[in-house]
């Protein structure tokens, strides 16, 4: 997805903030690292803001690149997360004074931290957790799971 349709996309779905879950905001997508991605938004009228301490921490990311184990992972960034209270919390403000959008590297929710971001934010009082793609919605059924 290119950003004009990503735009389209949030706009679409009523986003007023993306909050940028990914710990170095770069990208090879075009308009897509941070400060093109925020001056993007800003023109079209969303809000941007970057919470780097919730993106996935690099040796994390390392160890699912060497091993390919989506449970090891989970379970490490879950132990992290919990470690991130105060970063959640001002997330659960942001999401709660905004419509707010969590963005990543990965486009497969199923397969990103920010579902347990999301979800972790949910579990502190956060609003409800719908999931965007590319061509729909799906709600958020799960449960953040005890690391």
């Amino acid at each position: 997805m290119d950003i004009s349709t990503f735009i389209a996309r949030a706009q679409a779905a009523g986003v007023q903030t993306v909050v940028d879950v990914r710990e170095l905001p770069l990208s090879r997508k075009k308009g897509f690292s941070k400060s093109s991605f925020r001056e993007a938004l800003a023109e079209a009228g969303i809000d941007y803001a970057h919470m780097p301490a919730l993106g996935c921490p690099k040796a994390i990311r390392l160890r699912y690149k060497a091993d390919g184990s989506w449970p090891n992972y989970t379970r490490e960034f879950l132990a992290y997360l919990a470690t991130q209270k105060t970063m959640v919390g001002e997330l659960v403000k942001i999401a709660n004074a905004t419509a707010a959008c969590l963005v990543c590297f990965e486009e497969d929710f199923t397969m990103c931290h920010r579902t347990y971001v999301a979800r972790a934010a949910r579990e502190r009082g956060g609003p409800a957790v719908t999931h965007l793609t590319s061509r729909t919605t799906y709600p958020d059924v799960g449960h953040l799971a005890a690391a």
